[in-house]
């Protein structure tokens, strides 16, 4: 069986719909922790170093939140959705990284 027949019996609708429905959840559970982040580091009259945390905390999100939503319209444009560009992948595993350390430092 050529590439071109498994690619005829492959149906294109699945999965860039879940992998559209997985980059949502995630955004979610970013701005979730974002949100989190934000309120423990406004909580009763922070020092400088709560603030800028939670400043840091809301550019991650925003890079991720491009990301994903650069992502999501590719997922949607065709039957095919290209392959997600190695700079895009590693933008947004780095903000997702980031972003879980800035919360674990605001946490503790």
């Amino acid at each position: 069986m050529s590439a071109g027949e498994a690619d005829a019996g492959r149906d294109p609708g699945l999965q860039p719909e879940r992998t559209r429905l997985a980059w949502r959840r995630t955004t979610l559970s970013a701005t979730v922790a974002t949100v989190l982040a934000v309120k423990t580091a406004l909580h009763d009259r922070p020092p400088a170093a709560g603030i800028v945390a939670c400043a840091v905390c809301a550019v991650l999100w925003l890079g991720f939140l491009r990301v994903a939503h650069h992502r999501i319209r590719a997922l949607t444009a065709g039957p095919r959705p290209p392959a997600l560009a190695p700079r895009l992948a590693t933008a947004a595993a780095l903000c997702a990284v980031a972003l879980a350390m800035c919360a674990a430092v605001l946490v503790t």
